[in-house]
């Protein structure tokens, strides 16, 4: 069972991203504030669950929540700025948006930037110890997962509709044989030899 919070007198946000590892897509980030005596059977890292499990919790992490928020940045900025920076900044995004102020944040992952002068503690695997920043995860995840499937039917071939824009084979096969998209990261790898893309 994940535990409810780290700190009982502080009002707390947890904070996850979906999305870092892909070649195509925004970075999206989420922030949730959970009640302080939220427990739940089934919620867990977003990794860990079933696609139909995701599905069903979001709606049900959205009714119970005190506050929930999401936080987006594309592409254009993540070639900008570097996806760790953009991920930073999809969590401050989603942090902005939020209802309440949080107190403190639980940050998944080892490394954040402070915002706003809030507090934070960064948790290494937070999504699977703490049900606020689980309840983040499986936010950022079906919110991206939604829009790549919406993005794969304008821009059809590249497989984003199973492969969420990821470096599987078919997505760089696709990349090699129809060229880049204005949702692919410029900056990344996209295929072993940079160059095969003109």
């Amino acid at each position: 069972m994940l535990q409810a919070y780290f700190d009982k007198e502080k009002r707390e946000a947890g904070c996850d991203e979906a999305g870092r590892g892909c070649l195509a897509g925004p970075v999206v980030a989420a922030a949730v504030i959970l009640p302080i005596d939220f427990q739940h059977n089934e919620l867990n890292d977003s990794k860990q669950l079933k696609e139909t499990q995701r599905e069903r919790l979001q709606d049900e992490i959205k009714k119970m929540a005190i506050a929930w928020a999401i936080g987006v940045v594309s592409p254009v900025e993540i070639d900008q700025i570097n996806i760790l920076n953009a991920s930073f900044l999809a969590m401050q995004r989603a942090i902005d948006q939020l209802v309440q102020i949080p107190e403190l944040l639980l940050i998944d992952g080892n490394r954040y930037r402070p915002h706003n002068d809030i507090p934070y503690e960064c948790i290494i695997k937070g999504d699977g110890k703490y049900f606020s920043i689980a309840a983040a995860s499986v936010l950022a995840k079906t919110y991206r997962d939604d829009l790549m499937r919406k993005l794969a039917i304008e821009f059809p071939g590249y497989g984003w509709e199973t492969n969420m824009g990821y470096p599987t084979t078919k997505h760089r096969d696709a990349i090699r044989a129809m060229g880049v998209t204005p949702h692919h990261r410029m900056s990344f790898q996209l295929l072993p030899a940079q160059l095969e893309l003109f």
